[in-house]
């Protein structure tokens, strides 16, 4: 049954993130992010943290870019081996700005159906030393589009506040692709998902 729980999981994740996308107001949608993602990984049989607790940093808007993709940005690919995709090509398609925090890479997973990955490793000591992720669309993390209210031009939704821990965050027998060196912030981003703690039991 591991193939289908692991269906379910894919569903519920890309169900969580409709239900974002769908919100008009970003700190609500986020309440709710945190909310059903806690009680997803407390209790779907594919999660990789059933004994802790996860954390979270409150919202903070001014961690929520609204960004046009610079595909000027060289050619470049890697390859990463996975715990349930195998090795995954990544092709660099282009470059975000966020503001003062810096550049990051913006990653195409050249696997079946494709998607978009955007990781994140900052310098901060309450956040996973081998980076989060910001977008996967391939898993079904993906916060869409949306119009910038400051520039009224629309661009990809990048927003910090909803950075995930990969599951090798919490097991070691997950492999996850970690970011690569355009993905790192020479900064702190004290948002989004924090380092976990044990469950009390």
């Amino acid at each position: 049954m591991t193939r289908l729980e692991l269906l379910d999981w894919r569903r519920q994740v890309a169900a969580i993130y409709h239900a974002v996308r769908e919100c008009p107001d970003p700190a609500a949608a986020h309440e709710q992010w945190v909310a059903r993602r806690t009680e997803l990984h407390r209790t779907h049989p594919e999660s990789a943290a059933r004994d802790l607790e996860l954390q979270h940093a409150p919202y903070d808007d001014r961690m929520r870019f609204v960004v046009a993709v610079d595909t000027s940005a060289e050619p470049e690919s890697i390859d990463v081996a996975t715990a349930t995709d195998g090795v995954v090509h990544y092709e660099r398609v282009g470059q975000v700005r966020l503001g003062q925090l810096g550049t990051l890479d913006v990653w195409w997973a050249a696997v079946y159906g494709g998607g978009i990955w955007l990781p994140i490793r900052d310098r901060s000591a309450h956040t996973y030393g081998g980076g989060r992720y910001v977008l996967d669309t391939v898993k079904g993390a993906d916060l869409g589009n949306a119009t910038d209210p400051r520039s009224g031009r629309d661009g990809l939704v990048v927003d910090l506040n909803f950075a995930y821990n990969p599951s090798c965050a919490y097991d070691e027998a997950w492999a996850c692709p970690l970011p690569p060196a355009g993905n790192v912030l020479t900064t702190e981003v004290p948002v989004g998902e924090l380092l976990p703690t044990a469950r009390e039991s």
